[in-house]
């Protein structure tokens, strides 16, 4: 049996073109002949075919150029799951959420898409997520604080039984059957995941009306006296792969930039720049280098199963 590693990620299959091929032989051909007899009536006709002889070569030029990139095209069949058998040579990717306003994104939005991000099949010491809270809340951070303790069962369960749809609040909307199976062993297991997020979901909803349950210590101590538009720069890493398991949870890290109301924070653009510094900042000082980066809240990661199809 061959060695997996050593097997191709992807083959190239040429394409069948013969009859594309006559036309452009036929075309070629005709443009040589009007170049030709151009050329040869150049001196009868003066200036004017001079002109036309020089646009035509040009053109001609042009077309041999753009018909040589097409004159041997390939199809390429990818192999997305040869490429997990590969983890050394796996690069790190980064995962970008960006969330603005608990109120008009509800927290359990933004939980549901980190908690589908995190349980992507990938290895997790090469992954990590970061959330950007523009509107500095501590309920936003409560809830993702939370949602890694969840995290910590429901991605091993969605690796075991591989689930493809892995946004919990899309996955329990459907019966059991629909995603996993009927044996009795996940059926327990299915009950005992809704039965978490049920909780999960009711202690955000309580945090959101009755504020965080906390009285802004340990770690909520930043969030004290919090003007949304006027605040220092706030980075918690809330879960970190120290061990770089390849079965453990990837590593996730809330950022609320730093505002100021004279300073142009240039909205979700400016966000979106320092996720990249911050990203870097951290590869650079204690994980391997950044190659990838995709994702935000608005993009709907629930049927995100292959991050490597992606790569």
């Amino acid at each position: 049996m061959a060695n997996p590693i050593a097997l191709p990620l992807y083959d190239k299959i040429p394409r069948k073109n013969t009859l594309q091929r006559l036309f452009d032989i036929l075309i070629f051909f005709l443009l040589l002949s009007l170049l030709i007899y151009r050329f040869l009536f150049l001196k009868k006709h003066g200036l004017t075919w001079l002109l036309a002889f020089l646009c035509e070569s040009w053109f001609t030029f042009t077309w041999a150029l753009v018909i040589s990139t097409k004159w041997n095209p390939v199809d390429y069949k990818t192999y997305p799951d040869r490429l997990l058998q590969r983890v050394p040579e796996l690069p790190s990717v980064d995962m970008f959420v960006t969330t603005a306003d608990p109120v008009l994104e509800p927290p359990i939005i933004t939980v549901n898409t980190v908690l589908s991000l995190l349980a992507i099949d990938y290895p997790a010491h090469k992954l990590a997520c970061y959330v950007s809270d523009d509107g500095c809340s501590p309920i936003t951070y409560y809830s993702l604080v939370e949602a890694s303790k969840f995290a910590k069962i429901w991605v091993p369960f969605c690796k075991k039984y591989n689930i493809h749809v892995r946004a919990p609040f899309r996955y329990f909307s459907s019966n059991p059957q629909t995603f996993g199976g009927s044996s009795s062993d996940f059926q327990q297991e299915w009950k005992r995941m809704k039965d978490e997020y049920e909780r999960l979901s009711h202690k955000i909803e309580d945090a959101v009306q009755k504020s965080v349950p906390s009285d802004f210590t340990g770690d909520f101590a930043e969030f004290s006296n919090i003007e949304c538009k006027n605040h220092p720069a706030i980075i918690k890493v809330i879960c970190e792969n120290k061990t770089s398991l390849l079965d453990g949870l990837p590593h996730l890290v809330y950022i609320s930039r730093e505002k100021r109301p004279k300073h142009p924070h240039h909205y979700k653009a400016g966000a979106m720049n320092v996720l990249v510094f911050c990203s870097v900042y951290l590869v650079l000082c204690f994980w391997p280098f950044l190659k990838g980066l995709f994702g935000k809240e608005d993009m709907g990661f629930h049927h995100l199963q292959y991050a490597s199809q992606l790569l």
